[in-house]
């Protein structure tokens, strides 16, 4: 069986895709599936390309025992051929996913994390890099829900 290849996305690929793809590659190697995944993140602008991701999202993911390792990239035309799910952080980043995928095939491998979240009032996942403390442990908390649910999704429809 082929492996299942997600792409996170979010506006820079510096706070919450990044902070996606280290969660999920926490879950599927605690369910020892890693070699039924492929998992990278991507950003809509180019603007932090080649960066770690922000310094306060890496410390607040420590906190929680994850180390981020991406740096940041922008997303790339020929992602959309590779990748099966491009998984948008909040409704922004789902338009404009949208608006730039080559054909509506590909259109169709665009999913909204935040669908995947089983806490109540969740519809997407706040962009914490203008906030406090608060926010990226808001979103880390939402991440983790979300991921967990999104791989057990994944898993069922294999």
């Amino acid at each position: 069986m082929s492996r299942t290849k997600v792409l996170f996305v979010c506006l820079g690929n510096i706070c919450r895709s990044p902070m996606a793809e280290t969660i999920f590659n926490h879950i599927i190697e605690d369910h020892d599936a890693e070699n039924e995944f492929y998992v990278d993140s991507a950003g809509l602008i180019s603007y932090h390309q080649g960066e770690m991701a922000d310094p306060r999202m890496r410390m607040h993911a420590k906190r929680h025992s994850y180390e981020i390792t991406h740096r940041s990239r922008p997303i790339r035309q020929h992602d959309f051929d590779s990748f099966d799910y491009i998984v948008a952080m909040d409704d922004d980043n789902y338009e404009r996913l949208y608006d730039i995928a080559p054909t509506l095939e590909d259109a169709k491998k665009i999913v909204k994390m935040a669908d995947y979240c089983t806490i109540p009032g969740v519809d997407y996942l706040p962009d914490p890099y203008y906030g406090g403390d608060q926010g990226f442990e808001r979103v880390i908390e939402m991440l983790e829900n979300a991921c967990l649910e999104f791989y057990q999704f994944l898993k069922d429809n294999r």
